[in-house]
């Protein structure tokens, strides 16, 4: 296979931006950064006429995108337009996510999800399960009516073994004794959100095996004076990883850069709660019965309640660069090298370091999408104009 060089672009490692160097990319994995000037003979040479070079980015929960939701398309071929609409925003890794449903379709996500992995598809890293186990008082947009107790069954239906990654949202409250630790042992990553749980509930789920936060600050209970909540619970460990939907409407500014003043940014995830908007052509979409629009640059049901997001990966890079105020190292480690440390994927993907996946984002000098990357595999969909 022919060794080719990516050149003419800023690169964005782990720590710093490297300058006047080219990537190396061999068998669909980076060999190396080299300098410009002492690139291989014979490497074949991939100009990108500036900009930068990232990571791909990782987006732990897409509900749904180019004008597809996975709850009303459970099976390969939404997985696939979801996946090639996100791509479009520099997306290269992906868990599709599925929103508080019955038994059934969450069967039948599995199994699409399972099939899409053993299919090798491009940007699948494997499944997000939200719900159906939620507290009904923090259901947001989520059917309450779906709702149902961890038992047995429900155990077995998601500790199946995975060609991939699977995360489990829960309401740690809710699981019986033992759920949490059952679900970890199995390799499952379990995240609490649509939560009523208090400080200590959540410090205790986190002893058990809980890994994760969904949509931080969304849905659970927040930080006060004597009662910390789930928010602090999050802040403080060290240990686990939360999502943060930076589109300045989920939650303000000041609060997400207090989360990061508090934790640093070694726990922050950027993730866009994407809904069938994002990559697609209508403004409007069906969930559980309920129309949701594309109101003031988010998506909400018939009562103003958010219903997921209209956000693309590409729009959170810069957001947590103009809102949060970011560096550009920080919030390629936001997009990418966190949700991959979250997923245990950092020995395979989330940065740029030899013998890692070619995973790859080009963006230009407005920092739009250009060009993407999966497994050296090379896209030029460029991101959809706004």
């Amino acid at each position: 296979m022919t060794l080719k060089a990516l050149v003419g672009a800023n690169i964005v490692l782990p720590d710093r931006i490297v300058a006047d160097h080219a990537l190396l990319i061999e068998h669909g994995r980076i060999a190396r950064i080299v300098p410009v000037d002492a690139l291989p003979v014979g490497a074949e040479r991939v100009p990108l006429d500036g900009g930068w070079l990232l990571p791909g980015f990782i987006d732990t929960q897409v509900n749904g995108g180019g004008d597809v939701l996975f709850n009303d398309r459970p099976d390969i071929d939404g997985i696939a337009a979801i996946a090639a609409a996100h791509r479009r925003y520099g997306t290269t890794g992906l868990l599709p996510t599925l929103i508080s449903d019955d038994a059934a379709v969450v069967d039948a996500a599995i199994a699409a999800g399972e099939a899409a992995l053993a299919r090798g598809m491009p940007g699948v890293l494997g499944l997000h399960i939200e719900g159906p186990h939620l507290n009904p008082a923090k259901k947001g947009i989520h059917d309450a009516a779906k709702f149902t107790a961890i038992d047995g069954n429900v155990l077995a239906r998601l500790t199946q073994p995975s060609l991939g990654r699977r995360i489990v949202t829960l309401a740690p409250e809710l699981a019986p004794d033992g759920a949490i630790a059952a679900l970890a042992r199995a390799g499952v990553i379990v995240a609490a959100g649509h939560s009523l749980a208090d400080y200590d509930q959540t410090v205790a789920a986190l002893a058990q095996g809980l890994s994760g936060f969904t949509h931080l600050f969304n849905a659970m209970t927040q930080m006060e004076s004597r009662a910390p909540g789930m928010v602090a619970a999050a802040l403080l460990n060290r240990n686990s990883h939360f999502g943060l939907i930076v589109d300045g409407l989920h939650v303000h500014p000041a609060a997400l850069r207090v989360a990061l003043a508090a934790r640093g940014v070694s726990g922050a995830m950027l993730v866009t709660d994407a809904m069938p908007p994002v990559g697609g052509e209508r403004s409007s979409f069906t969930l559980m019965e309920q129309t949701i629009r594309l109101v003031g640059g988010t998506c909400r049901g018939p009562d103003g309640t958010l219903g997921g997001s209209a956000l693309s990966m590409a729009q959170a890079f810069r957001n947590a660069m103009d809102m949060l105020g970011c560096s550009m190292v920080d919030a390629s480690r936001m997009a990418s090298g966190n949700p991959a440390c979250f997923l245990r994927l950092e020995d395979e993907t989330g940065a740029i370091a030899p013998g890692l996946r070619a995973d790859l984002v080009h963006l230009d000098a407005d920092r739009r999408v250009r060009r993407t990357w999966i497994g050296g595999q090379m896209s030029e969909a460029r991101e959809c104009p706004t």
